[in-house]
Formats: C-alpha cells, structure tokens, sequence
C-alpha cells in the first residue's frame, strides 16, 4: 500500500539541503546550495506559506537550526563559506543577523541548539576537525569556545537530552576519521572532555543523533555512516559505557538522521534518495516500517 505525502516548489535555485519544523511545527525553515534560507508558514492541513528568504551566506548553506521559544525566534544556519549566523525574528517576518561568527578555517556542516534548560547555547561542527560552543550573554553578544574534536573533520553534532536530576551538558559528534565520540563539560574546569571514542563504523560517520528522553536514565545514540550502516548505541546512566544495541544496513550511504519527539522511530536519509522510518520490535529487532521515495511516494512496509 502507497499514497503521496504533500510536496511543494521551495523556488530554491539549487540542492537543498536541510528542512527544520520549529518547536510547534508551524514553521519551516529551508537551506540550499543557492545561498538562501527560507522561512515558511505551515498550515493544518499543510500548505505552506513563503514569508522570508534570508540572505547572509557567501556559500551553500548546510544546515539551520531553531532555538527554543522561550528565548524568541531564533534560527542558526552553517554554511561552506566557514560561517555561522544567528539570526532573530524582530518583528512579524521581520529578521535581522544578531551574531556573525567566523572562528573556523573550513566548511561549517552542522549547527544545533541546546537543550532550552541550558539557555541560549549552539554548537557548532567544522571540516577543520574543531567544534564550537556559542554561549549568548545577552543582547546581541555571544561568547565561543572551541575544542579539537575529529582528525579530517566534523560532520554532525547532537546535543543529549537532559534527563537526570542534575542537567549534564553532553554532546554526541561524528566525525570523518569514522568515529563518533560523546564529549562532557565540566563546570568546575570549565572545559569539554571527551567520554567515549566509539570505532565500529569503517568510513565516515556522517551524521549523529541522540534520541529524546522518554524519562529513563538510559539513552539512545543513532549514527550513520558512509558505510551504509545505521548503528544504534545505549548507554545505562551517564557515566556507565556506551554499547551498540543494534546494527542495520541500507546498502547505501547515510546521510541523515532524525528521531520522532518520542524517540522510539528513526528516520534515515540515504544516497538512494528514499527516507525510511525505522522501529524497534519486540524482540529488539529494528525493522523497516514506512519509506518514502524522491518523488513523495509513501509505502507501508509492514504490509
């Protein structure tokens, strides 16, 4: 059994490569190799809306990434021109650039905000190997730190949920030496640590994500590679190891990966252009549940 999900022309110029619902998702933002960022309205029944195109970047742009509401509208964007701009919503449809940072020597791949209990924080993954932390002071200032983070470089980073008493700030990278590596804060340091440097994958990892908490101390990790393969990790509490749960194959690059906002569904972007919704089953086993093909066509696997 197929149908058709709801498509429409983004008018983008060139290959996009990011699209990021908002916290309420009636918003959508877009990025493409044309330089733009786009900014939608989404309605209920899913129509869309075009009300900003945001021109800042000198490259394609790779990523972008909304803050949590509580803070106002915020988005980040990463590009191949080595930035990163934080831009916010001043008046209705209305933004403007409030922080430009240029601290990386190559291309910025990916950009994410953290959990909102941490405040107004992003970071960001470079093709120089490095990540940075943007902290915001208020006002339009923010303040970096950056750390050596992957040999040959960053492609993705993903900030762990907060679910202990005491919020740790963790973050999950992937990197283009084939590993993905969880890093630690330390407040009384005041530096980032490496936790774990994880070898399983045999090509590049090209993007890392950390599930949602669903209120366990246990946490889940997807990564995936240019290997093909999709490597579920869990991890007891936050100081125990971090082990592979479950390993599959899509024959065909990854490229990337989201998990449902109850985390227990994966979604897989590959080189085949099909995006496949995965699900553990009963008996641990992830299995293959929806796909959708390049030309919008969904299909049940489960039938």
């Amino acid at each position: 059994m197929s149908s058709t999900a709801y498509s429409f022309d983004t008018k983008h110029e060139d290959m996009i490569h990011d699209v990021q619902m908002n916290y309420y998702g009636r918003r959508m933002a877009t990025c493409s190799s044309d330089r733009t960022i786009k900014i939608w309205d989404v309605a209920l029944d899913s129509s869309t809306t075009l009300t900003s195109v945001l021109k800042g970047h000198e490259g394609a742009v790779w990523q972008v990434s909304w803050a949590h509401p509580k803070f106002g509208n915020y988005l980040a964007s990463s590009s191949y021109d080595r930035k990163v701009i934080i831009w916010k919503e001043v008046n209705k449809n209305e933004w403007k650039t409030v922080f430009e940072y240029s601290g990386h020597e190559q291309s910025v791949n990916s950009v994410a905000w953290a959990p909102q209990e941490f405040g107004l924080i992003l970071a960001c993954g470079s093709s120089d190997g490095f990540i940075s932390i943007l902290v915001h002071q208020g006002g339009d200032k923010f303040v970096a730190d950056k750390f050596k983070a992957h040999d040959y470089g960053v492609n993705g980073i993903s900030w762990a949920p907060v679910n202990t008493p005491t919020p740790l700030k963790r973050l999950a990278s992937a990197g283009c030496d084939n590993l993905v590596k969880t890093w630690r804060y330390y407040d009384s340091e005041n530096k980032w640590r490496q936790e774990e440097s994880l070898s399983e994958h045999k090509d590049w990892v090209r993007d890392v994500a950390w599930a949602p908490s669903i209120g366990l101390p246990t946490t889940t990790i997807a990564s995936g590679s240019q290997d093909g393969t999709v490597i579920i990790w869990t991890q007891d509490d936050p100081n125990g190891p971090v082990k592979v749960q479950y390993t599959f194959d899509i024959k065909d690059v990854v490229w990337r990966l989201s998990w449902s906002i109850t985390g227990n569904i994966l979604a897989v972007s590959g080189g085949n252009n099909v995006v496949t919704l995965w699900k553990e089953d009963k008996d641990g086993v992830w299995q293959p549940v929806y796909s959708m093909d390049e030309n919008g066509q969904l299909k049940d696997n489960q039938q």
